[in-house]
């Protein structure tokens, strides 16, 4: 097996840094929705929280402790899913390559 040739390499790179930015692009496009207890949280895939959804009945003061951790649960689970969908757009660019934290 010879040595690659750099400017092929290079060209390589390229391209993959064009796939990975239209990638990104379009994974800023989609949206999960994490839930929890009937608050939902709408997320887009590059982890924007875009909306929060409270259900009347929990707007009442006794509840708001419960109100807080079913937010905080529902816009966990919606940066999970995001994470997940990101793994599922971008590995496959990344595949092959040793990036950390890809």
């Amino acid at each position: 097996m010879g040595i690659p040739n750099p400017l092929d390499l290079q060209k390589r790179i390229k391209e993959l840094q064009q796939k990975m930015v239209a990638a990104q692009e379009a994974l800023a496009q989609e949206t999960v929705v994490g839930s929890a207890g009937g608050v939902k949280v709408t997320m887009s895939g590059d982890q924007k929280v875009k909306a929060v959804e409270i259900p009347p009945q929990l707007l009442k003061s006794e509840e708001r402790e419960k109100l807080q951790g079913l937010i905080a649960t529902a816009m966990n689970q919606a940066t999970a899913q995001a994470q997940e969908l990101a793994q599922k757009r971008l590995g496959g660019i990344t595949s092959g390559l040793k990036l950390p934290g890809l």
